[in-house]
């Protein structure tokens, strides 16, 4: 987990790369990718087609269903997790605990207003390892970054919807932006 621009799906796009190169099957899953259709994308540019995990999904049955059809299902990368509904993160535990699937989940873990996204705060409670990425990303002040801050016509907001999908560009009405606490 990590602010925005630090290299989550990035780094996720990797996982799946190694993963796949040691011969393993794998299965990339996103909710609410900035780029619109179902990928997961790096803004250096990498993306790779993945699932959209809908509301009502059920991530077990998914794999189930691939499984069922005759795809290996060895490991799973979901990114943008803190869009997850808590009862798919317990899911995506099953996975793990019963069906030996190596699952890797990135996202953010507070939304704007620095409250615990539904879904970061169950996979920080279920996780067998939560690790906080290494790139640092600055605020405007020179100090490590580590909110998103929602900036809508030029001002900070405070107060709105959880989940409102925009992206970095400081040039539009509606972004996001990197910040300190302070």
């Amino acid at each position: 987990h990590g602010p925005m621009d630090c290299g989550k799906s990035t780094l996720a796009l990797q996982i799946d790369h190694n993963q796949a190169r040691q011969g393993r099957s794998g299965l990339l899953l996103v909710r609410h990718d900035r780029s619109g259709p179902a990928r997961i994308t790096s803004r250096l540019g990498l993306s790779r087609d993945a699932v959209e995990v809908s509301d009502r999904m059920d991530v077990r049955e998914l794999v189930a269903g691939r499984v069922a059809a005759g795809a290996r299902v060895d490991y799973v990368v979901v990114d943008e997790a803190q869009f997850l509904d808590p009862d798919q993160v317990e899911q995506l535990a099953d996975l793990v605990d019963d069906a030996g699937v190596d699952v890797y989940a990135f996202g953010i873990s507070t939304d704007f207003r620095g409250w615990l996204f539904p879904g970061s705060q169950r996979l920080l409670e279920l996780a067998d390892s939560v690790q906080r990425l290494q790139v640092e990303v600055l605020c405007w002040c020179g100090r490590p970054g580590l909110l998103n801050a929602r900036v809508v016509g030029g001002r900070v907001v405070r107060a709105g919807d959880t989940v409102l999908v925009a992206d970095t560009g400081g040039e539009a009405d509606l972004h996001y932006q990197v910040l300190c606490r302070a």
